[in-house]
């Protein structure tokens, strides 16, 4: 505490704040002034002339309509990832109404100003298609900033939940940074068939041990209804990410769809973001609440919670969209200070319900601030204590929503621990440097025990080689896996979980496995060591394109290395592989060749939009 009575911030998040700031100074205040640029001080309406207004208007129902061609009142703009194939977003159907009744009785409208489209790594995954998943995130934000661009909006409501859609809404809204905004989750389905049971098939499958029948049951069983998927992947991981920038409505990310809270949060979010406009008294738009220290927030939650490797490509772009520059030393160096405060599978057996019934994401949150590891004076968009008011549980009193005191203790200490007694006194991710580039390995999901490995190389240039080599029986052995050619430029950089049972397998057999390469995981990269997003790329040089078979790779967790022991006279005059021709045609991949040409790395958020 200081004498103020106030709590200290830490040393090491207040040094690492303090660089981002002095990094970002000119981008930022940049960013600033374009935003003030873009006010209007008064109704967006108003402005639009007489034709504007009509084509804005005419779809509308007739009591509508006369608020809206009023233009005094405040407009809300909904952006909906909406469709009814991903069990995450299918729950949106009915949002926009419920959004433009709510809207009515706090005397305002709304209206849809815009789709973004809304794929499913579940389904893609080790298919063509999951080529585009990356690359969609920033489709999601020109989705999202054609929405707006009709200028006809006070302040805006994003619905979205799941992997490249909340960071593409994200820097989309951020791009219409004057605008008050806030996020509208759908909540995760029930638990069904545990995640581990699930992975344990999944390992027998790849082994020949369970049929197709089995699997396909499995996985019906894991993965059964409306919601999220319960693992805390890069969707989940979202959630909490968004509560600790402060732009969900307190502890609305882990709510089911069909409980009667979700909805009467829903309307709260209509009501709050009414208040937040420019007409309000309270202005606070999202270019403001997004700033440098909402962004190293956002890191800490990811850190405590051992949440998804994709966000140290997502946040690093999300960050740029706001006028701020974060790198992999800023996650590493919080990572040293920050302790790891859940067990939520794939970093435990516990599902994303386990953790909100003990305690969820505002326990995290509020166990951060009481030790001075977050930010607390930031601008939120709830309450008047900054992050402090995101630290309380939502209830339902008669039809109202309102938020309580937390618990002090964690209900269930295998799943949430108090920030006193953490399962690891440091954070979830490390960045690994050596002569084969730089990395992120999810050091939360790895058991301590295989955090060192030194073996031989494998190289392969795609999931199939691999797989093929376990079915051919030639990877019985300790090896490490070096995938190549998995990287932005080289093709989009799909999640590579094609080949996750067939590691996860050999080394339940005993065997030392790690895997090394240029592409990535996310947030169910499981217990595998795995050093990911290699930079740079092979299809740019990268030295991981100088491995060969045979050669001793060493990935060490505790010292952050990440190298190939080859003689330096040696792997100096080795040349790199170069890629063969593309390839990259059909199921849509022939559209995204410009970006797979000015992709920038991943340390610079794999961004087809900031590219300088």
């Amino acid at each position: 505490m200081t004498t103020s009575g106030k709590i200290a911030l830490n040393p090491v998040v207040e040094r690492v704040t303090l660089r981002i700031i002095a990094r970002s100074k000119t981008l930022r205040a940049d960013y600033l002034a374009r935003l003030e640029q873009m006010r209007n001080r008064g109704p967006r309406r108003a402005s639009l002339s007489c034709a504007n207004q009509a084509h804005a208007n005419a779809a509308a129902d007739a009591k509508t309509k006369i608020w809206l061609n009023q233009a005094q009142k405040s407009n809300i703009g909904i952006v909906t990832s909406y469709n009814d194939m991903l069990s995450a977003h299918q729950p949106y159907a009915s949002y926009p109404d419920q959004i433009k009744a709510a809207a009515l009785r706090f005397n305002a409208t709304a209206q849809v100003a815009g789709g973004v489209p809304a794929m499913c790594d579940g389904v893609t995954q080790g298919r063509p298609g999951m080529e585009l998943s990356l690359f969609s995130r920033d489709v999601i934000a020109q989705a999202t900033a054609i929405g707006l661009s009709h200028d006809a909006f006070d302040a805006t409501l994003c619905l979205g939940i799941c992997d490249k859609i909340v960071p593409g809404l994200l820097i989309g809204a951020l791009a219409f940074g004057h605008l008050p905004t806030i996020f509208i989750p759908a909540g995760p389905m029930g638990s069904g068939l545990p995640n581990k049971e699930k992975a344990a098939v999944r390992e027998r499958y790849a082994q020949g041990k369970a049929t197709k029948e089995e699997l396909l049951a499995a996985e019906s069983a894991a993965y059964h209804s409306a919601g999220t998927c319960t693992f805390y992947g890069t969707a989940n991981s979202n959630q909490m990410l968004l509560e600790a920038m402060g732009l969900h409505m307190p502890g609305a990310a882990f709510v089911h769809p069909s409980d009667p809270l979700r909805a009467a949060l829903t309307d709260s979010a209509v009501e709050r973001v009414l208040q937040l406009t420019e007409q309000s008294g309270n202005y606070r738009p999202i270019g403001h609440v997004v700033d440098e220290k909402c962004i190293v927030n956002a890191v800490i939650a990811l850190l405590a919670t051992g949440g998804s490797t994709n966000h140290t490509i997502h946040w690093i772009a999300v960050a740029r969209a706001a006028g701020i520059l974060i790198d992999w030393q800023d996650f590493d160096e919080l990572s040293s200070a920050i302790p790891l405060l859940t067990r939520v599978y794939p970093n435990g057996t516990a599902d994303v319900n386990a953790f909100e019934d003990a305690g969820g994401p505002t326990f995290v949150i509020r166990e951060l601030l009481s030790a001075g590891l977050m930010h607390a004076d930031v601008m939120a968009v709830f309450g008047n204590d900054g992050l402090n008011s995101h630290a309380a549980r939502p209830v339902l009193n008669e039809g109202k929503v309102s938020w309580e005191p937390l618990p002090v203790a964690s209900t269930d200490t295998s799943v949430v621990r108090n920030v006193t007694e953490p399962f690891a006194a440091t954070g979830g991710l490390r960045l690994l440097q050596g002569n084969l580039g730089r990395a992120i390995v999810k050091a939360s999901a790895v058991p301590e025990d295989a955090w060192i490995v030194r073996a031989p190389a494998k190289v392969f240039d795609s999931q199939e080689s691999l797989v093929n080599a376990y079915k051919a029986g030639q990877l019985n052995m300790d090896f490490v896996a070096v995938v190549i050619f998995q990287g932005p430029q080289a093709n989009g950089m799909p999640e590579l979980h094609h080949f996750t049972p067939v590691l996860g397998s050999l080394m339940s057999a005993g065997y030392k496995v790690a895997l090394v390469t240029d592409g990535r995981m996310s947030g169910a990269s499981g217990k595998v060591p795995a050093a990911l997003h290699v930079s740079p790329e092979v299809a740019q040089g990268g030295h991981l394109g100088k491995v060969q078979d045979g050669d001793i790779i060493e990935l060490n967790v505790h010292t952050g290395e990440l190298r190939a022991l080859v003689p330096e006279e040696v792997w100096t005059t080795r040349p790199s592989r170069q890629m063969s021709e593309d390839a990259a045609h059909g199921y849509g991949r022939d559209l995204f060749v410009a970006q797979r040409r000015v992709v920038t790395a991943p340390e610079k958020g794999a961004s087809t939009l900031f590219i300088d």
